[in-house]
């Protein structure tokens, strides 16, 4: 059986290095390292351990039982990184690949395999439920803790100082992190327009980082919510040593359970909404406007993904946004621009300002992943999660 196995991983191999032409080569388990294209010249390449994997990819054909595998070490990575793999992909002849592959000869191929053992099926993904609608019972305590409740050692590896866990202001592009965070702290209080003794809300608080620094700086008495235990117990223990329990406070509430109706100046919202999931976002809008006083001011920063033709197609999860959500942000989901804005104006807001922050984003998450990797060891020990992935994912960056 192990000779039919190799013999015919080799044929299906060979017929997709006809059919992609990609700059790749897979290594297999007895040691043998088979081209995937014509002109293969990168040391670039993927590893399979045993043909267990194939068995496992072949009985659940899905992206997240690749990342699985990847995370287990039953696939693995040679000379880079699976974002490497990813800028690869854009040299592939991948365009109608489904059509161009010869069914008959991957069934073949594949068959050997069907009634062999599978690799081991272990999952790091979000295990609890995650409805759509608060009215059905979603729980975005839960969800929420699932990825921030880590332990805030592991954030401090490769957040700034301020722990800002969202997009930084590059006035430059060889800005340090820190001083870009800085940036959009002062651009975040000064499009607010803060004046000493405001009011200010922040929803999503994390920890801490713009409630300190628009007190300190501009004079308001800052609130906080947040649903993350980790990041709340760091808040309060931040805001007694910097000394500011009489003009900043925060909570561990919902954002739905604030009850001030209209008594804050200012509202800002930092990479917040993409938890609240678009079956909510009436009653968000709805709950913003009654906390804000009247001619108060809302901030809304938000990851956004570009419109599709209807919502039906906008809201299909395509197979690497499903694994976000499933493994990352459960429960997490974009809207467009424009479907903020309508949300906006639909619940009584007057839109004054919209600016893209996307290349700014880019190049915070190029920070973000650099750190995590040179402190790779470290965040191994403090998420099972990372230790996986740094071990797999980052091998050879």
């Amino acid at each position: 059986m192990a000779d039919k196995q190799i013999e015919a991983v080799r044929r299906l191999i060979a017929h997709l290095a006809q059919v992609l032409e990609a700059d790749l080569w897979v290594r297999l388990w007895n040691g043998e390292r088979l081209p995937l294209g014509s002109h293969v010249t990168s040391g670039l390449g993927l590893i399979i351990r045993s043909p267990a994997s194939i068995t496992r990819l072949i009985r659940r054909p899905r992206f997240n039982t690749i990342i699985e595998l990847l995370t287990a070490g039953d696939i693995d990575i040679e000379g880079g990184t699976l974002i490497d793999i990813a800028h690869k992909r854009g040299e592939m002849r991948t365009k109608g690949l489904f059509k161009r592959i010869d069914k008959i000869l991957a069934a073949k191929a594949l068959w050997p395999f069907v009634f062999g053992p599978a690799a081991a099926s272990d999952t790091l993904a979000h295990q609890g439920e995650r409805q759509t609608s608060v009215a059905q019972g979603r729980d975005d305590k839960a969800l929420v803790q699932f990825h921030y409740d880590i332990s805030n050692e592991f954030y401090a590896l490769f957040l700034d100082p301020d722990m800002l866990y969202t997009c930084a202001y590059f006035s430059r592009w060889d800005a340090s992190l820190e001083e870009a965070q800085k940036a959009k702290l002062d651009m975040i209080c000064r499009k607010l327009r803060l004046q000493p003794g405001e009011r200010m809300l922040d929803i999503g608080s994390g920890w801490g980082g713009l409630i300190c620094h628009a007190a300190q700086n501009y004079g308001v008495k800052a609130h906080g919510v947040t649903l993350a235990q980790e990041q709340f117990v760091f808040a309060k223990a931040k805001i007694a040593r910097l000394g500011l329990q009489d003009r900043v406070t925060v909570e561990l509430k919902d954002y739905r359970h604030v009850e001030d109706w209209g008594a804050f100046d200012k509202i800002s919202s930092i990479g917040m909404f993409e938890h609240v999931g678009i079956d909510n976002h009436d009653a968000y809008f709805t709950q913003m406007h009654r906390l804000l006083r009247p001619r108060g001011l809302y901030l809304h920063h938000a990851i956004a993904r570009p419109a599709k033709r209807d919502m039906k197609r906008f809201r299909r999860q395509r197979a690497e946004y499903k694994a976000l959500t499933t493994y990352i942000f459960p429960g997490g989901e974009l809207d467009t621009v424009g479907m903020s804005i309508n949300g906006l104006e639909r619940h009584g807001f007057e839109v004054h300002d919209v600016e893209g922050w996307r290349e700014h984003y880019q190049r915070t998450t190029q920070h973000w992943t650099e750190r995590l990797y040179a402190d790779r060891e470290k965040a191994a020990a403090e998420n099972a999660i990372v230790a996986a992935l740094s071990r797999r994912l980052f091998a050879g960056f």
